[in-house]
């Protein structure tokens, strides 16, 4: 997604509460790359060999589609909020279905809280690629780790402002409408939570 994304989502926002058919279809397809990347950064790696985020997606549009005309009545929270929402609750619901095995509790608040051990290492390499460390590969995993398990204290929604900048790839003005906060908000909290990171990490800031 891009800048031009909340203008573009808004005209088809705009065609769709006048009626407009096509402008209904076209608001739900448009997200749906987006939506996927989202779905993939939380399913359980566990769920790989069953669940394909497409199909968590798919449930997700078709939900969407029945829900729709509430909706644009109400517009509570931006469009791609509420859909990012629903989706949220589909693969908080897949986890229950499929990991009940494990006997392991999960709401939306653990699953936004829980990242994946793949999403969180995806997540670490974006954000330190470029951090000086040494050279013994030993010594890189181990501070791998740590970096991890720093990552996992930050505050939920430290952390999941680095998700969605790094993982989701949504741009500052995007992830600025979805929180329904200023775009220097957004800015501080991603800068607050790397510092974070670091004081965790014993580094200097």
């Amino acid at each position: 997604m891009g800048p031009d994304l909340l203008s573009t989502s808004h005209d088809l926002i705009e065609r769709a509460h006048r009626g407009d058919q096509a402008a209904r279809q076209q608001l739900l397809e448009y997200y749906r790359d987006y939506l996927r990347r989202m779905v993939a950064v939380r399913l359980d790696r566990r769920l790989a060999a069953r669940i394909d985020p497409s199909d968590v997606v798919q449930e997700t549009l078709v939900e969407a589609a029945g829900r729709l005309d509430e909706y644009l009545r109400e517009q509570p929270i931006p469009f791609f909020a509420w859909l990012r929402q629903l989706a949220g609750e589909q693969v908080v619901d897949v986890h229950r279905r499929h990991v009940s095995a494990q006997r392991r509790s999960v709401t939306l608040e653990q699953q936004d809280a829980d990242l994946p051990d793949a999403s969180a290492d995806w997540l670490v390499r974006r954000l330190f690629a470029a951090d000086t460390s040494p050279s013994n590969h030993l010594m890189r995993e181990e501070r791998h780790e740590r970096l991890k398990a720093a990552l996992a204290t930050l505050p939920q929604r430290d952390r999941e402002v680095l998700v969605m900048r790094h993982l989701e790839q949504l741009s500052i003005a995007e992830i600025a409408a979805m929180l329904e906060i200023g775009e220097p908000a957004v800015k501080s909290r991603l800068l607050r939570a790397l510092i974070r990171i670091r004081e965790r990490m014993g580094d200097p800031v």
